[in-house]
């Protein structure tokens, strides 16, 4: 059973979609990574699985059921935009009027359980407007987490964050999937973060599904290059186009693309001169495969 499965989904705003017969399939206990360019459809359609708009054709299953279906609605959790919390009151006050607010029993217990898993039990007392950037983001998501959902989604958690708020928000939401089994849906401009913990990957433009994957299959697919430093780059970069062909200068490196023979690359410069200082063998990640895909959507 998948989590989350949607069908030729379509929403459009003053006769312009905003989603074309979007497909998406997220497996259950995932880390899905819903990746666009802005104004690609990513926001829409968590509203829309959330019911915060209406579809004008297509389905939406959560967990093999209508979305619509009361019994699988209590078991959705999400974070889209802001937490709307009341900016005088203590994190424990918001949190709790959110527990009222869904009927939940045992309310401090709850509390507590959700505080624990976003790192927050010792800032209870704090007013929201007191708390950083990084704190309100994981306040909004223990929101989202009361009640226990099986189903959290995410509208960009980590963008303006530190470095250290994007490690704690990792680990949160790694510890959301692995110890609690929930699955989790988070849409992201940080691909070098967003790479670290994502199961599964679903690249979304102009309202439309371009590519689903997992993990495992996107490095699979990544292309391998070897990138090195001489002294004379302009000069190694001739030598290494005339025998390799696909060539380029990123930065400060050579990357000399689908090839992994660091000897054979070594031994062509020597043979011309070019004695190599540093070398390594490479794969592409996440950004640099979703730039090369929509430079090919492009035609570029």
């Amino acid at each position: 059973m998948n989590a989350i499965e949607i069908r030729n989904l379509t929403k459009s705003f003053r006769g312009l979609y905003a989603l074309d017969h979007l497909n998406m399939t997220v497996p259950v206990g995932a880390i899905y990574g819903f990746i666009g360019e802005n104004g690609s459809g990513k926001s829409t359609t968590e509203k829309l699985i959330c019911g915060h708009l209406v579809p004008d054709e297509g389905e939406i299953k959560l967990f093999g059921r209508d979305y619509t279906d009361p019994g699988v609605r209590v078991r959705v959790g999400a974070l889209i935009e802001n937490a709307g919390c009341f900016p005088n009151s203590s994190v424990w006050d918001n949190l709790m009027m959110q527990a009222i607010n869904l009927g939940l029993p045992n309310r401090d217990e709850e509390i507590n359980r959700v505080l624990e898993i976003v790192r927050m039990e010792d800032s209870a007392n704090i007013k929201f407007k007191s708390c950083s950037l990084g704190m309100k983001q994981r306040i909004g998501i223990a929101m989202a987490l009361l009640g226990d959902p099986a189903l959290l989604i995410l509208d960009e958690p980590i963008n303006g964050l530190d470095t250290d708020g994007m490690r704690i928000m990792r680990e949160i939401l790694i510890d959301i999937t692995q110890k609690y089994g929930c699955t989790v849906l988070i849409s992201s401009h940080l691909l070098g973060e967003l790479e670290k913990i994502a199961t599964h990957y679903g690249i979304i433009r102009q309202g439309k599904m371009i590519m689903e994957l997992s993990a495992a299959e996107l490095e699979g697919r990544a292309r391998v290059f070897v990138s090195l430093k001489t002294k004379d780059m302009q000069g190694a970069l001739a030598v290494l186009k005339a025998k390799f062909g696909n060539v380029r200068m990123e930065e400060t490196y050579l990357r000399v693309y689908d090839v992994d023979d660091t000897e054979t690359i070594v031994d062509c410069l020597m043979k011309n001169g070019h004695v190599v200082s540093e070398i390594h063998k490479n794969k592409i990640g996440l950004e640099e495969y979703y730039i090369e895909l929509m430079s090919q959507k492009e035609g570029k």
